[in-house]
């Protein structure tokens, strides 16, 4: 079992506050989603992440980890798994070090070469949309057939059966569950999205 927990549909969010944080985790867990991946985006991002991990009922890490100093900060933060945007061998080898799961992210045939290299085989392709999302991950797949996919950016509700069918993929990203808006709401607003994510899932 990995970092990850075997989960398929992995949540992001950046919480602004205690509340947005404490409403963002009660609401996953309701969903049944017992997972998050704080992205690193804002002055209470660390503060979130480590609010999140004393409850030690859900899974959490850290996202858009951009360098090893952040790294680092995060892991101390009580981090179970890193997520990065590119990939930055010092940053891979920071969470290798710790003893932390990391899914970096890439673009390219040449990143995903590399990650490989570095001994990764679990990557997250950023920005799945753009990238061509389906089609990026059919070319991608039939190349590296030891690697698998984390589609992000691009992946909602509609288009989550889809992603989550193809062979490539272990798992997606995603914040249409965990929007400012939807955190604002409260839990009961982010339990219904995580919910009706987790029914697709299982699906």
């Amino acid at each position: 079992m990995t970092a990850l927990g075997g989960q398929r549909i992995i949540p992001l969010a950046t919480p602004a506050d205690s509340a947005q944080a404490d409403a963002l985790a009660d609401g996953l867990m309701l969903g049944g989603l017992p997972i998050v991946e704080v992205a690193l985006r804002s002055d209470y991002a660390l503060a979130a992440l480590q609010r999140i991990a004393a409850r030690r009922d859900i899974r959490v890490g850290a996202g858009t980890v951009l360098d090893v100093d952040q790294a680092r900060a995060a892991i101390d933060a009580g981090a179970q798994f890193i997520v990065t945007p590119g990939l930055d061998a010092t940053v891979v080898q920071c969470a290798l070090d710790a003893g932390i799961e990391i899914v970096p992210g890439v673009m390219t045939p040449s990143e995903v070469q590399a990650a490989r290299a570095l001994g990764l085989r679990r990557v997250k392709l950023f920005p799945a949309g753009l990238l061509g999302g389906i089609e990026a991950l059919d070319a991608l797949g039939a190349v590296f057939r030891d690697v698998q996919f984390m589609p992000s950016a691009g992946v909602n509700q509609a288009n989550l059966a889809e992603q989550l069918r193809h062979p490539s993929v272990f798992a997606v990203s995603g914040s249409w569950m965990t929007t400012t808006a939807m955190l604002e709401r409260g839990a009961d607003a982010v339990a219904t999205a995580a919910a009706a994510a987790r029914s697709v899932a299982e699906a």
